[in-house]
């Protein structure tokens, strides 16, 4: 198995060095950020109850999903389930984003439409449009981009424009539905619809999010701990904000050595060309972690706990013990949000005994 060399002592003190200086512009801006206030029925700001959360928090409210038109979520969502969008109507968007699954597959890596591996573990669908960028190494910026290119892309759904929108110009329903639109049917409308679609999966109401708006007994003793762990070893300093990450770009192994086994293993390198950019990789948001195992690129962590224990050792050079591990994870499970009413499903594995 091919590694990549130790980093050079400079290159780990000045990657010390920069996790330090993050973390200290993020102390000085928490006070200044304010959570979004909680609100009653009628629209009005609730008061607080006095022994609620401060307001200074690294991480804000989920919000819920904005106000789209009906029309184009039912036309954006019957697309996203067809397969009739793949060559061979053997694939659909949601044979690999399974809303009912925590809007990912369950699996390491995925299988192509040809029956081969991919490279990169499937990131959940939820929550995607509060990112920065898309895809591990964030080579998309809008959902319409990503997805055009998994519709075209010869690994993926791997059909063409001419043969998709044929299909849909044969079909009444559809051709109903597009009229919304008004003119010819065309590229952009699929595209459009289907990222409207993508814009709707938001997952609010989560208990941390509860906690945040003033809920107290949300959380357990046990999970505040996790939380107060999770921001004074500074797991913080990577996955902050409304989404818990997606925000920023980071290597994936800056006090280890991370192996390299394919060219996935080098991140947005592969894409830039940039010595900078080697193994550097979109931060994953932590919304619904514990259901959307397994873990990291390449999906080669199957437990919320192990994923825990390397982050801590590979990014702060850090060992945590079981308890501080378990706090830890018993916080992250409290991320898990609701979809259309219901808790996002949990597909959490148990750490192996070590």
């Amino acid at each position: 198995m091919k590694r990549v060399a130790l980093a050079s002592p400079v290159g780990r003190v000045g990657a010390v060095l920069a996790a330090g200086l993050l973390m200290g512009v993020l102390w000085l801006l928490w006070p200044t950020s304010r959570p979004p206030q909680p609100l009653a029925p009628g629209g009005a700001p609730m008061e607080r109850s006095p022994t609620a959360p401060a307001d200074a928090e690294p991480i804000t409210p989920l919000p819920a999903a904005p106000g789209l038109e009906p029309a184009k979520l039912q036309l954006g969502e019957k697309l996203f389930r067809d397969p009739r969008l793949s060559r061979g109507n053997t694939m659909a968007c949601a044979s690999c984003h399974h809303l009912e699954q925590a809007g990912n597959d369950g699996r390491d890596r995925p299988t192509g439409i040809g029956g081969g591996r991919l490279d990169f573990n499937v990131p959940t669908i939820f929550n995607a449009a509060l990112r920065f960028r898309l895809n591990w190494r964030g080579n998309f910026r809008t959902l319409e981009e990503l997805t055009e290119a998994v519709l075209l892309d010869a690994k993926l759904m791997n059909t063409t424009w001419d043969e998709l929108l044929a299909k849909l110009r044969t079909d009444p329903e559809y051709r109903d539905s597009f009229r919304i639109y008004g003119g010819d049917l065309e590229p952009w409308q699929v595209l459009d619809a289907l990222a409207t679609f993508q814009r709707s999966l938001l997952t609010p109401n989560s208990r941390f999010d509860r906690w945040l708006q003033g809920e107290r007994r949300a959380l357990t003793q046990e999970e505040e701990q996790g939380y107060r762990l999770f921001k004074s070893y500074g797991c913080i300093a990577c996955h902050q904000g409304v989404n818990v990450g997606g925000n920023l770009f980071q290597r994936f192994g800056i006090f280890t050595d991370r192996p390299v086994v394919s060219a996935a293993d080098l991140g947005r390198f592969t894409i830039t060309g940039q010595e900078h950019d080697r193994r550097v990789f979109r931060v994953p948001s932590l919304r619904n972690v514990a259901a959307t195992a397994p873990y990291f690129h390449d999906g080669s962590e199957p437990s919320l706990a192990g994923a825990v224990r390397t982050m801590a050792q590979s990014q702060l050079g850090r060992s945590m013990t079981d308890e501080e591990i378990d706090r830890v994870v018993r916080f992250l499970r409290t991320l898990t949000g609701e979809y259309r009413g219901r808790p996002v499903t949990t597909t959490e594995v148990s750490e192996p005994p070590r």
